[in-house]
């Protein structure tokens, strides 16, 4: 697995709306090796002609659309797009950690669609958000009970900085989960809800102790959810600052 940084998507949706192949042409340009999209099925055609034309590679894809769609169509985009990982980010019952009873249920749904998935070829995995850390479930963060529930082969992305926000300390969660971590979404800012986020390095995020918590092979995938920065200049910032920590001459 390349651990070359990455972008998801989400972080340029704008510029994406407004010109796709111009917007990928300067994520290159900063150094970028690999991107998310944040909805495998919205043209994987297209994107994955820019992205072989651009020398860029599509590392995971996310789908908003795996629980209330056939998932056939959306396994088929992610063999478009070339890559095996898909990443469930949203949608389950707002009930889904309340408890054992519910948490059982929510493994289940995952578990099925893993299922599904393998029998394409394509690794399923689990995106969180704050309140998996929030929520406890027999004494632990709901998200930590949850993986023993979930098939081994269903990976995490962990999303650290909303992991952050829900309590956790993240190296330490990284820790526990160990190999099961195939992904982390790298962000940084206040560590608050509803601020705009930072380029890596410039807010309270321990990045370089996440990324020495995780596994060698881990992809980096950087986001900002909103910014006040340049996106472009917040993205070139944190490619240097990733660069930083793996290659101190980089500095």
């Amino acid at each position: 697995m390349s651990t070359s940084p990455a972008v998801q998507l989400w972080t340029l949706r704008d510029h994406l709306a407004a010109d796709r192949r111009a917007t990928l042409r300067r994520l290159a340009g900063l150094g970028y090796g690999a991107v998310e999209p944040f909805e495998a099925t919205e043209d994987p055609a297209g994107l994955r002609a820019i992205t072989d034309d651009l020398g860029l590679t599509v590392c995971s894809a996310h789908s908003h659309r795996l629980l209330d769609s056939e998932p056939g169509p959306i396994f088929e985009a992610v063999a478009t797009l070339g890559t095996d990982l898909l990443v469930l980010p949203s949608g389950l019952a707002e009930d889904a950690f309340a408890g054992h009873d519910a948490l059982k249920r929510t493994a289940d749904t995952i578990n099925n669609l893993a299922e599904q998935a393998a029998g394409h070829g394509i690794r399923l995995g689990y995106h969180n958000y704050w309140w998996e850390f929030e929520s406890e479930v027999g004494g632990r963060p709901a998200l930590e009970s949850l993986a023993e529930l979930l098939a081994p082969e269903v990976f995490f992305e962990i999303d650290t900085y909303w992991a952050a926000l829900g309590g956790a300390d993240v190296p330490d969660v990284l820790t526990r989960l160990g190999d099961r971590v195939l992904a982390l979404h790298l962000k940084d800012g206040p560590i608050a809800k509803g601020v705009p986020h930072t380029a890596l390095g410039r807010g309270e995020m321990p990045t370089e102790r996440i990324l020495a918590a995780a596994p060698a092979g881990a992809l980096r995938i950087v986001e900002l959810q909103t910014s006040d920065e340049d996106l472009f200049a917040a993205l070139a910032d944190s490619r240097a600052f990733l660069g930083s920590l793996t290659d101190p001459t980089r500095a």
